[in-house]
């Protein structure tokens, strides 16, 4: 369970270390599991499909308005064809055979009439329609961009507020670990790597803070023939034990 033999002063600063290891592994994971994130992203995949929406119904619409002129212009055409063919039946002197297949004419041309302007107020219908679906869409646009702007702001003064307390922490930790010999920091930093993060604990009450399981009597036994200065790591996580006033021995 023993080490190599370095000041129990020194093995407490590890403490500290720790804490400020700790203190900034939690920023980081506050940094990458914000709410605002995943708020944000569920916006940026609801724009990014009301944007397609967007897209579609204005193609839509640009279809249905052409297909809204033609029928207009058709309807205008058979308007004045019906008004030259009224106008020369208005008259008159034609043969009874030109008489008889100027009237048939019109007859035809009034069915089509009717068909088109019903085709036409179809189509007027659907364009309606679409412009208010349109109309809808945009507005669901403009509540998107506004939520995403209010999410940003608010994230971007989350990560200000965080980045401001890893830097001063950060720092703090750098003068802590400069002041560590060499051999101590580099088995924390070993057993911090396998320790999932943490390399250090405090022994409380007979049991290692780092993997929460209680020392058995022979390892008791063991970190109590210890010296002071003597470093001594759990049997269980390997983790640098740090004793104290509570470590119950």
């Amino acid at each position: 369970m023993n080490a190599d033999t370095l000041s129990s002063a020194a093995q407490l600063r590890l403490l500290e270390l720790q804490a400020a290891d700790t203190f900034l592994a939690q920023q980081d994971h506050r940094r990458k599991t914000l709410p605002e994130l995943a708020a944000i992203a569920q916006r940026e995949e609801r724009a990014s499909a009301v944007h397609n929406d967007i897209v579609d119904t204005e193609t839509r619409i640009s279809d249905v308005a052409g297909e809204q002129r033609r029928l207009e212009n058709e309807v205008e055409a058979v308007r004045t064809r019906a008004a030259r063919d009224e106008q020369r039946l208005q008259l008159g002197g034609l043969p009874a055979k030109d008489l008889a297949g100027l009237q048939h004419e019109l007859t035809t041309l009034a069915r089509r009439q009717s068909t088109l302007e019903d085709e036409l107020l179809e189509v007027m219908e659907q364009r309606e329609q679409a412009d208010t679906s349109l109309t809808q869409l945009i507005s669901q646009r403009t509540v998107l961009e506004s939520e995403q702007a209010e999410l940003g702001a608010s994230r971007d003064a989350v990560f200000a507020e965080i980045d401001a307390a890893s830097a001063e922490r950060g720092a703090q930790r750098e003068s802590i670990a400069a002041e560590l010999p060499e051999d101590l920091l580099a088995l924390y930093e070993r057993a911090r790597e396998h320790g999932g993060g943490v390399g250090a604990a405090m022994l409380r009450h007979r049991r290692c803070e780092g993997c929460r399981i209680e020392l058995s009597g022979s390892e008791l036994a063991s970190v109590r023939r210890a010296g002071p200065d003597e470093v001594v790591r759990c049997d269980n996580c390997r983790r640098v034990l740090v004793r104290t006033a509570e470590s119950g021995l």
